[in-house]
């Protein structure tokens, strides 16, 4: 096997696993979110959710295993990207709890959910350079922008569930997006 079919298959064993599960199962959340508050959660809205959101996780789950053997997980350069985005990630969500606390105190709770999608749009941004990923950059560009925005645009203003909806199906489209350049492998012995 030539040196760049080695490395295009870890790239995609990482795409499936750093990218994909994830987006679905975040995607899934914020879609469960919106269902409880804009619909009440309605038992067939939870349904449909979790049937799409576990689709997306399985099929992420399938294109890593069929490529985890290929995955450089052990090497110096993505044992740093790991440390990286564990930095990244913590940081997050130390300031999406301070924040949040900061704005329920003021009395401002409706600005919890803009302000969290905002920080985790943001957070995107780092992440394209720390994996080598352009595509995460333009990701946490539009999540920031649209968090920025929908207060302004949706009729019920910060607090309108379809932000979460808006959310959730930005992060399902990045999921599928991830899939889409992840070919799936009949025949590995083929390739």
């Amino acid at each position: 096997m030539s040196a760049i079919n080695a490395a295009a298959f870890s790239s995609y064993a990482a795409r499936a696993k750093g990218g994909a599960m994830f987006f679905a199962v975040f995607g899934a959340a914020w879609m469960v979110l919106w269902n409880q508050r804009a619909m009440q959660g309605t038992g067939l809205v939870y349904l449909l959710i979790g049937i799409v959101g576990l689709t997306l996780a399985g099929l992420a789950v399938q294109r890593h295993q069929q490529y985890k053997a290929y995955a450089d997980d052990n090497s110096p350069a993505a044992q740093r990207a790991g440390r990286l985005f564990h930095v990244i990630n913590a940081a997050q969500w130390v300031i999406i709890l301070v924040g949040g606390n900061v704005l329920a105190n003021m009395s401002l709770t409706e600005w919890v959910t803009p302000f969290a999608m905002l920080i985790i749009g943001l957070h995107f941004l780092p992440l394209a350079s720390v994996f080598k990923v352009p595509g995460h950059f333009w990701f946490g560009l539009v999540m920031s922008v649209f968090a920025v925005t929908y207060p302004f645009v949706f009729s019920q203003g910060a607090a309108d569930p379809y932000g979460c909806l808006g959310a959730g199906l930005l992060l399902w489209g990045y999921a599928c997006l991830k899939l889409m350049g992840i070919p799936a492998a009949q025949d590995m012995k083929a390739i």
